[in-house]
């Protein structure tokens, strides 16, 4: 005998029962959430590193404009060292999918001037002056190991290999920065042995000693000039 046609066919889930079917429909709901909360997670901590990157590759891309607006006998080498910097930069941003298009600023053109005529002067009296108190080179959120310098800055890295050093446009080659990571209370001391355009970049090994991990960017940080 031949089945009739309702009686053949079922409609998917419609073996689960009232309770079964709302417990269903819950275990659903909720993977979807838990899929959504990762997914925002990933996505937050991407924009953390973007931050970072894209920060260290607009200054960098500011300070080589600036170069090339007032050349002087080694802004050959020092481009081309920054220009590494730059490539190193875009792959880390390409791996981490930034997508932010970052450019560098105009760099501002010094107006010619013309030299007053010189008049004649006569020198002044050299006036007593009593050096400062010591102990008034630290300041508030300072370790007391040297003067804070460069209050309110944000320090990332450099992308420069190598032994841990500093990179800044602010400090001589040769001067001793320490650099404190107030989030987590990490330091170190670093001696500037390139030119940037930041108060102090630090480079790859160098900030690996103070990051917080899957960051790229300090923004609390005090920096103090040690020696």
């Amino acid at each position: 005998m031949r089945r009739s046609r309702s009686s053949a066919y079922k409609r998917p889930g419609s073996g689960l029962s009232g309770r079964n079917r709302k417990i269903a429909i819950g275990v659903a709901i909720a993977a979807l959430a838990g899929g959504g909360i990762a997914v925002g997670t990933g996505m937050s901590n991407a924009s953390t590193t973007c931050d970072g990157l894209d920060n260290s590759l607009r200054e960098t891309l500011s300070f080589m404009a600036d170069q090339r607006a007032h050349p002087n006998a080694q802004t050959d080498a020092v481009l081309a060292n920054r220009q590494a910097v730059v490539d190193l930069i875009n792959l880390q941003r390409q791996q981490a999918g930034c997508t932010t298009n970052i450019a560098a600023p105009p760099a501002a053109t010094k107006p010619a001037t013309t030299a007053p005529a010189k008049a004649a002067t006569t020198a002044p009296t050299k006036a007593a002056t009593t050096p400062p108190a010591a102990g008034n080179n630290g300041a508030a959120n300072g370790t007391g190991a040297g003067e804070v310098v460069c209050k309110g800055s944000t320090v990332t890295l450099s992308g420069e290999a190598g032994a841990p050093f500093a990179s800044s446009g602010t400090f001589p080659i040769g001067t001793k920065l320490k650099v404190t990571n107030l989030d987590n209370n990490k330091s170190i001391t670093v001696t500037v042995q390139t030119t940037s355009g930041s108060c102090v970049l630090l480079n790859n090994s160098a900030f690996e000693q103070v990051r917080e991990a899957g960051k790229f960017l300090v923004r609390r940080a005090v920096i103090e000039k040690v020696g």
